[in-house]
Formats: structure tokens, sequence, C-alpha cells
């Protein structure tokens, strides 16, 4: 087959209308053949003609879209040095942008003997080839009409994040055809969209969507890795949630949803795993970076190279200071922005990618790279500040750029409202941002990603209905997952005819929303629990590709999915629920922007947040320190609020606080009265008394006199409507 020298850049396959370059990288090799395998398996080997700073690349004429490939490395085997190389395995390209097939097992697919006593560590390769028992990379077409598409852009105080699996969203939902469930393009089905657009978030945050690999422990058992942190291809979108063909097509569905969802006015963030891969440790398979320059691409352990240095559980770590590992991860970023137009990134164990030698270092290269990029700095950076090696624990330490799950927001949410003593004081500075975490940076409290669920725990109707963990479908004798939840039944474990019980867990599961939506920060809903989904009392559902995962449409708790639009659609309306910058706790026209008061309606005191029994606490949010701004350039002034918690198990008359907060006040939202509107007969004035049932929450909002600024009155909302009809559109 002809072939020519080609260019060392970009790397992977790039497909130019008349052909295709191919190139990967190597420090090691001595030798790196292309592999063309066509529809029948058939396999022509090519010997890439040119190297170029240890990249190999040739140009191969008539090569087109659908071609599937892979390389063949020539190098040392020598696993004390730290060298994997292994001709007899077919490798995926690292800059593949699509995957067809899987692997399935086989013994091939592993460089050592399964009865070699000393398997992995010695010099003894397995020689058997692993062609037709890998995957295969594919040769994509670049171009795709994206017509006018352009991202959402919502500003993190305006954001609402749902957190969602391609599967598990789609799977059972019965306006979404059976042959397209489960795939990119029935998250692009009018079905899904538009339950996210009643909804009203702003975001969908995918679980791993990068291609990624079955677990062979997980498949022994009949199960399967159904998270997808397992990855093997930084550039391809997963082959199994494709509905129309793995030979590339699942890039321009993937397009299509992208481009579905921004019509929608929805921005598509991704979970990326970029501190690890699926070929796992010394015993795992040879796929693709092992036998490409495995010291190159993993943190090894410098006193054995043999083995792999994890701070991940997962077996291995990618070598985060060197060049070509941090180029691919650039490079891979900067693909899924510009080709695939998502908004957005959270990434897995974080904490992972600031370790450039051992510790943890937020000035590491890189959050360098990622601080100076034009492209990946400009999306939104979400990280999940921890991982599971020594000094991992990073909530509130990465750089300015960066927002954070907020794991302590998620900790003294569920202890405040089961009644943990002592969660007062914290509970302040959770709801208003966690100013003690981030402000000291110059950060917002849009740095702060709320959290009452994710994926990795209990879902919100477990959280309500199980004390322990009911995890005996994963196969691990209830080993696996966290036992410490900040979980409560309310009286009992599990499912429940006692109509009491239900009740209660049902204003506890409207609390804990509530409190979540209207705390300062960006709030992140677990998807599914709008729809009372529950996992049956299982926390770590990795490997349920089953009915335990995938939401049931047909038994959704259709009172709390309405509360959720409510709460939702009230955020968006107030801006003090959602500011940019922190409150300050000091007078501001007379009146404090931000104060925090007792059941008879004084001010707390230092004494106050110290008591370790005290369970119930009011804020009052002035929205006439909002600085907020309309289309026109004229400043928004929003409403007051006066917001009561009550986590104690006693009802509480709470006395309304003097004329100098308001005058009069009338009830928004009562957390144990869901169903009840504003009325006049709600309202409420100074001195008034306000019976507030116990695990609860009350909104009360300021009522103001008219003035005679109407520009200062009016809500957002509705701006266009207080304008001539001959001007609404200039």
């Amino acid at each position: 087959m002809e072939t020519w020298p080609g260019k060392p850049y970009p790397l992977g396959a790039t497909y130019d209308g008349s052909g295709v370059n191919f190139a990967v990288f190597s420090e090691v090799a001595d030798k790196v053949e292309l592999c063309l395998v066509d529809d029948g398996g058939t396999e022509t080997r090519i010997a890439l003609p040119e190297v170029d700073g240890f990249v190999w690349h040739g140009f191969i004429p008539g090569i087109q879209p659908g071609q599937r490939y892979g390389f063949r490395v020539h190098g040392p085997y020598d696993p004390e040095q730290g060298h994997r190389c292994n001709p007899a395995k077919l490798l995926l390209d690292p800059y593949a942008k699509a995957m067809d097939g899987e692997m399935d097992g086989d013994p091939s697919l592993f460089s050592y003997e399964f009865d070699d006593p000393n398997a992995g560590l010695d010099n003894v390769a397995n020689t058997d080839d692993s062609l037709g028992h890998t995957l295969m990379s594919v040769v994509t077409n670049p171009f795709f009409d994206w017509g006018q598409d352009r991202s959402p852009g919502h500003e993190y105080h305006e954001s609402v994040i749902y957190e969602a699996h391609v599967k598990g969203l789609t799977m059972q939902h019965p306006e979404i055809p059976e042959e397209i469930r489960g795939t990119y393009a029935a998250i692009a089905h009018p079905a899904t969209i538009t339950h996210l657009t009643n909804l009203g978030v702003t975001a969908i945050e995918l679980m791993p969507v990068h291609q990624f690999v079955q677990d062979f422990t997980l498949l022994d058992k009949g199960l399967r890795n159904y998270w997808g942190y397992n990855t093997i291809g930084f550039l391809a979108p997963h082959n199994g949630y494709a509905a129309y063909g793995t030979r590339g097509q699942q890039v321009t569905e993937f397009k299509t949803m992208v481009k579905a969802l921004h019509e929608a006015d929805i921005e598509v963030i991704l979970d990326v795993v970029y501190n690890h891969t699926a070929e796992g440790n010394h015993l795992g398979p040879t796929l693709a970076f092992r036998g490409l320059d495995n010291n190159a691409y993993y943190r090894l352990v410098q006193e054995d190279l043999g083995h792999y240095y994890d701070t991940t559980g997962t077996g291995n770590s990618l070598l985060m200071r060197h060049p070509h590992v941090l180029q691919l991860i650039m490079d891979s970023l900067r693909y899924w922005v510009l080709e695939m137009h998502v908004d957005g990134f959270r990434f897995d164990l974080a904490a992972t990618l600031a370790r450039q030698f051992h510790e943890v270092d937020r000035l590491s290269a890189f959050f360098d790279l990622v601080q100076q990029d034009p492209v990946v700095s400009q999306v939104k950076l979400i990280a999940e500040p921890w991982d599971v090696g020594e000094g991992g624990y990073q909530v509130g330490n990465f750089p300015p750029q960066w927002s954070e799950w907020n794991g302590r927001y998620r900790d003294t949410i569920r202890d405040f409202w089961r009644g943990e003593p002592s969660t007062l004081a914290e509970f302040g500075y959770r709801f208003t941002g966690s100013s003690d975490l981030y402000e000291a940076d110059t950060r917002r409290p849009t740095a702060s990603i709320n959290f009452v669920t994710a994926h990795d725990g209990f879902t919100l109707r477990d959280l309500v209905s199980y004390n322990d963990k009911h995890n005996d479908a994963n196969g691990e004798n209830g080993n696996d997952g966290e036992s410490h939840n900040r979980s409560w039944n309310h009286g009992a474990e599990g499912p429940t005819d006692d109509a009491g019980i239900a009740a209660f867990r049902a204003r506890q599961q409207r609390n804990l929303v509530t409190t979540l939506l209207l705390s300062q920060g960006v709030p992140m809903l677990l998807g599914g629990d709008e729809l009372g989904h529950t996992q049956g009392g299982n926390n770590n559902a990795y490997c349920q590709d089953n009915e335990i995962s995938w939401f049931s449409w047909d038994n959704v708790d259709t009172d709390f999915a309405k509360w959720c639009q409510r709460i939702i659609s009230f955020r968006r309306e107030h801006p003090v629920f959602r500011r940019r910058r922190w409150f300050q706790g000091r007078k501001i026209r007379g009146i404090d922007d931000l104060a925090w008061l007792r059941p008879d309606g004084e001010e707390m005191t230092d004494d106050d947040w110290d008591a370790g029994f005290a369970r119930a606490v009011a804020v009052f949010m002035n929205g006439a320190t909002i600085p907020t701004t309309d289309a026109y350039g004229e400043r928004i002034v929003d409403d007051s609020f006066l917001v009561i918690f009550n986590a104690s198990d006693e009802q509480i008359d709470w006395c309304i606080p003097g004329p100098e907060w308001s005058r009069r006040w009338t009830i928004d939202l009562n957390t144990a009265d869901p169903k009840r509107g504003v009325s006049r007969s709600a309202n409420k004035r100074p001195g008034d008394r306000l019976a507030v049932p116990d695990r609860s929450m009350v909104v009360l909002r300021s009522v103001k006199p008219p003035s005679r600024d109407p520009v200062l009155q009016r809500p957002a909302a509705s701006i266009m409507e207080m304008l001539p009809e001959k001007d609404v559109g200039r």
C-alpha cells in the first residue's frame, strides 16, 4: 500500500478528503506498525516511515472514514525497568475519535501468562495476538453541519445543573422509541428535552461518555460497569451509547445531541476521567498506553518500576508531569469544546491531576496549562476535589478559576435536617456560599457546586428511607459503598405502608431540595431525584446496568416533581438567592444585607451559634442590595426574604421581627404545606406569631409599599411588559 511521510501533527488519524495522516507518540519504540483491519477482520500492517520528536507518522492515500485501525509497537518488554512493549497486542490510538467493538476477556489481551507465578512482573511476555479480542480505533469524518449552534452561555450564578446518565435517564422512558433508548439520540429526543426544560435546569452533566471498557471481574459476576469511570479513549464518545452505528456514527450522533440541547437553551457538561485509564495495574490488559510507552504515560513506583503508583483506587494514575500526557489531556479538552461543542467539564478525582510529583499542588503544570489556554479556560471547570491518596481531600483549595463539588455542603445539609447537634454554625456558612472555603482566594459563591445527592451514594428518596446501605446485588457481601451516609429512615427501613412515615419522608425531601436551591452557589440535582427514583438502598450502583439504576417513568412522584419545578422557578425569579458576590453582613441603605435571627425575632449572638442544641434559625436576605441589571442597563431590585429553618422535632411559634426589617410579610413557600398558595390571609406583621412545624422551612417575602419609581419595583420577568408596545423591539 502506498505510504507517504505525512506529518507528526496533529496526533491521531486525520482525514483530509484524499486520505488519512496517522501520528502516534512513543519514545521507547524501535518500530511502529499501523494496522488496517477490514470488515472481515483481515489485517494489513504498514510500518510508519517517519519519526519526529518521538512521534511516528505516515500518510496513506485513499483511506476513508469508517476505516478500522490500530498500532503494534516493537520495543523493549522489561517490566522491571517499566517497559511493556509487545507487538503481539493490537493497540488503540490514544487520539482515536471513535472506537468499534469491545474487548472480550481473552487471555491474549494480557502481556503475561495467567499461570506465571510472577505474572506481570517478569520478562516473559505472552505473544498471543489480541486482534479480534479488543476494540479498534476508527477513522472519522470531521465534517458536520452545526448551523447556528452556539453555547447557551449561562453564567454560573444562573445555573442549575442536572447530573444524569445517558442510559439511566432514557432507558425506560415510554415516549422514546425502544430502538434508541439508552443512547445519545434518546437524550436528543423531544421527550427528554421537554422534561429538562419543564423542570427548569440550565445544564445537563453527563456521567462519563468517553470510551470506556468493561471490567472482567464484573462480567464474571454477570454485572457490567454502568457508571463508566474506566476510560480508554479520551477523544472518543462511548460506542455503547450509539443508536446508529459505531464506525464513526457515534460522533455524529453525539454532535446532534449537543445541538438539540443547545437549541433548548441547555448546556452540556461532561464528567471526565483523566486521572487513570482502564488498563489498571500490572495485572491489567494491554490496550493502548501500556504498550505504547508505559514509562511515559503512567506513574510508576520509583523503587519498583514493575508496579504502578495509584492515588485513584483503580490500579494506576497518569503521569501528570510528562509533556505528552499533558498534551493529550489538553488536546482532548480542546477537541470536546471546539469540535463537539460541549460547555464544560467535571473532573473526576481532580486531586490526582494536581499531583505533579507526590503532593497535591494547585500550581502544578496541569492547572498552569488550563489557566493560559484560550479555549479551555473559558468553559465551566468543576473539580471533584479529592482522590484516595495521601492529602487527597482538597475541598476549597483549587485555583480561583475553578468551581468544586462541595462535599462539606452535602454533609452539613444532611446532618442539619436529620437533627444532628452542633451543626447550626456550619449550616450558616454552607447556606450562604461557603465563604470560609472560597472567599479568601478571591473566589465567589459560585465556586461552590452545592449538592445533597450525587451518583455516588443514596438517591434523595433513599436518603430519607434507609439508615444503612443495601448493596447485596453488587456481589461484594455488602463491603462496598460508604457506610456513614448521614441518612435517616424516619422510622422504618425501606418501603413502608405507614402513611405518617411516608409524609415525614416527603417533607424531608422538600426540605433538602429547597435548601439546596435557595443556597448561594451553584445547585446540582441528581437526575431522577425529582421523579422519586429509588435504588432500593443501594448506595454504590456502579455495576447495576438495570432497573436498579434506570429511572422508572411509570412510577413518578408527581407532587415532588412539581415542587422541584416550583423551587427552580422561584430561584430563577429572585436573584437574591443566586448572588454573584458575597453577602457582607453589614448595613446597606440602613438595613443589613444579611442577618440571622432567633425564634424570638432578635438577631443571633455568638453564644446562640455555639449552642449545640440549637436546630432552628432564620435568615433575612435583603433584595435591595442585589447588584444586578436588566437588558437595558437598569438596576433590578429583588424582594427581601425571611427564610425560616426548623430542623427540631417540635413546632416553634416564631416571632415576626420588628418593622425595621419589613412592615408586612407574606408566605411564599412552606415545606410542611406544599400545596398552599400565596394569599392575603397569609400576611404577617411585626410581632405576629407564626407556627413553624417541626422539620420544615417557611419562606416569607417582604411586601413593599407602592413606589414612585416603577423601575425599582418591577421584577426582572416583567421588564418587557412595562415598555410601550411600540418600543418592545428596541
